[in-house]
């Protein structure tokens, strides 16, 4: 029978007493100087809106047109575009590829609300995905979900660790579809040498608070093609394309209808300097995410997330799998009882247990891609559809690696797992 920890085990590194649990979280913790500097400056400038008709093109949105221009260059695409939020974002990929009614977008069913809710926004209708042990797309999955209504895909690289690109990128060209990354809990990850948001037709971005850079609100959109550029910057601004981007593509296409997703000067200001923090917070997770997997890497009983690219992983938490859900829950207790942070840092969960989901529901009955499914949930929208993810999500436990973190952080983690993985007799 399971024993309450006591904290005065593990060799006498204990108790946890005196120990303080440090603060979650990554470059919302690195806001200071640099980043009210820049503030500062784009206020005495008097120019909150990037657009100003009395500058010359070139000269407008000092702020944003300088973080889409190191976004670039930083993650080695094309065309960048700064929007109001990742939702915003995947919303305005989506459009600019042209998607809509009778369209369909593959999304793994593990995913952020808005990689659902997105879809369903523009018109079009999310076939769900199972994804495997690194808890992205299960590659196979684009194969057997195809039909002739698949229009793209939403892959997307869940917390600090790139999907196996390789081989869905394959599959996508071979059922002919576009790929649409979503790099919103990724930012600073790679894949065998690029970075994520650069090996798709479109990526997207998120600069919320909890994400790796922050601006508070914020999104990024990129792409290598001038054409969904193009489209991307009519979706995001009411239908206009504005003399400054005609500096980059031609606005050979027609006009249409957008939203309203434009970033402003302020937010640029702190997403500007917050990416020039990316890499410091990357490394500094990684270092100390290999010194704690170090210590507890080979613990018998433990299924460590799989990596397709472990050299990529922006290190930002560390996944491991046991048993049970049950036995997830206990460890997850015990963990917290030695101060220890060990729950997912987003709110990530299953789309078909959504109420979104469960009720099929769009902002209008009419605007529901599931309106004329005459039993619900229909096949696809059931958790027994979905066996490899409820198998996967229900037993792992989270390991967070802050930007605050310290050594003795990590060491303090390495030793409480230690601790109740001797406690709860794995393996005995």
């Amino acid at each position: 029978m399971t024993q309450i920890l006591d904290r005065t085990s593990a060799g006498g590194r204990f108790p946890s007493d005196h120990y303080t649990k440090p603060s979650i979280g990554l470059g919302s913790l690195l806001i200071g100087a640099e980043e009210e500097a820049m503030v500062v400056e784009t206020v005495r400038s008097g120019r909150l809106f990037r657009y100003a008709y009395d500058l010359e093109p070139a000269e407008q949105g000092k702020m944003t047109a300088a973080l889409e221009r190191e976004w670039r260059e930083l993650m080695g695409v094309g065309y960048a575009l700064c929007v109001t939020s990742g939702t915003a974002a995947l919303e305005v990929a989506l459009g600019a590829m042209g998607l809509g009614p009778g369209d369909e977008v593959i999304v793994p069913a593990w995913s952020w609300v808005s990689c659902f809710t997105s879809i369903v926004r523009i018109g079009a209708k999310p076939v769900l995905a199972e994804v495997d042990s690194s808890l992205c797309l299960a590659p196979g999955e684009i194969r057997r979900l195809c039909t002739a209504r698949t229009k793209a895909v939403i892959v997307v690289h869940y917390q600090g660790v790139s999907a196996d690109m390789d081989l869905l990128l394959a599959e996508a060209k071979e059922m002919g579809i576009r790929v649409l990354e979503d790099c919103a809990e990724a930012c600073g990850a790679m894949y065998r040498g690029k970075r994520v948001g650069s090996m798709g037709d479109m990526a997207i971005y998120s600069l919320q608070n909890s994400k790796t850079i922050t601006s508070g609100e914020g999104g990024m959109v990129v792409t290598k093609d001038p054409d969904l550029y193009v489209r991307a910057v009519r979706m995001h601004d009411i239908g206009l394309f504005r003399p400054h981007h005609s500096q980059f593509a031609n606005p050979a296409d027609d006009a249409f209808c957008g939203g309203q997703y434009r970033m402003g000067e302020i937010t640029a200001a702190v997403a500007l300097a917050q990416l020039k923090k990316l890499d410091h917070i990357r490394n500094h997770c990684r270092a100390l995410g290999e010194r704690v997997l170090r210590r507890i890497g080979a613990l018998p009983g433990l299924e460590f997330r799989h990596i397709p690219d472990p050299r990529g992983d922006s290190g930002i938490e560390i996944y491991f799998f046991v048993e049970s859900s049950e036995l997830a829950v206990k460890f997850c207790g015990q963990l917290d009882a030695l101060k220890v942070n060990c729950t997912k840092m987003t709110g990530t969960a299953c789309h078909y247990r959504r109420p979104y989901c469960v009720n099929r529901a769009a902002h209008s009955p009419a605007s529901s891609p599931f309106r004329e499914e005459r039993d619900w949930p229909a096949k696809g929208y059931r958790p027994e559809d979905f066996p490899m993810t409820e198998n996967l999500v229900n037993r792992f436990i989270a390991l967070p690696m802050g930007a605050l973190y310290t050594v003795a952080d990590a060491d303090h983690i390495a030793d409480s797992v230690i601790a109740v993985h001797q406690n709860l007799c794995f393996g005995s």
